[in-house]
């Protein structure tokens, strides 16, 4: 692990907790070497913009861990454009008992979530390399979730064929997206938006939640 990542493994720890999330020991040591392998196959494979341990601890870790409770009702969850495995690693982490699809269009992307899967022995998810207007699933996806993807309008637009009949999208944004909801085709609406305040991070995440118009 990251000898920087090690260090701030109690901070990071007090801050799940104070956001209502307990993680067990082996739970936080895997969360901080999926971000240190993040980190080590950034610098070839380009996964994020954050290099800073500290900042992508916040920025990105946490950031994901706190969708953990938005999530206790689905039990098979796509994460589309999921890029370096953002939510989705950590989730499924914090989740063993959830089945998780982490879908991208990028190869060099995939080809990093498939090793994290392998070194962290994660058996509940899998990595699909395709664009999700082409990627087919007959049982849907009860949860579909979504981190600086895509706008609403298209999100909805583009996986609508993958959710299941009581299924929910669930969007991460960083403001509340007024203007995206006044833009959903017809076929969605909104169910509630929950605004999240994550410790040490001057910025707001809001969960939209839509569903498909019955």
């Amino acid at each position: 692990m990251n000898s920087e990542l090690l260090k701030l493994q109690d901070t990071f720890n007090q801050k799940c907790q104070n956001i209502g999330i307990d993680s067990s020991k082996e739970e936080s040591e895997r969360l901080l070497n999926y971000l240190s392998l993040l980190l080590k196959w950034n610098k070839a494979f380009n996964l994020t913009a954050i290099t800073n341990p500290k900042e992508a601890l916040d920025l990105h870790l946490l950031d994901s861990v706190a969708v953990s409770p938005a999530i206790k009702d689905y039990s098979s969850l796509l994460d589309v454009g999921t890029g370096g495995g953002l939510p989705g690693i950590p989730l499924a982490i914090l989740n063993p008992e959830k089945q998780f699809t982490l879908l991208d269009t990028n190869s060099k992307k995939t080809r990093f979530l498939k090793q994290v899967v392998y070194e962290l022995g994660l058996n509940n998810v899998t990595v699909i390399n395709q664009r999700v207007q082409d990627f087919e699933n007959q049982s849907g996806y009860a949860c579909i979730l979504s981190r600086a993807f895509a706008s609403l309008s298209d999100m909805v637009q583009w996986t609508g064929h993958l959710l299941t009949e009581h299924g929910h999208w669930l969007a991460m944004k960083g403001q509340y997206p007024q203007q995206e909801l006044d833009e959903l085709p017809e076929t969605a609406e909104l169910v509630k938006a929950n605004e999240v305040k994550l410790p040490g991070v001057n910025a707001s995440r809001w969960f939209i939640y839509l569903k498909q118009k019955q």
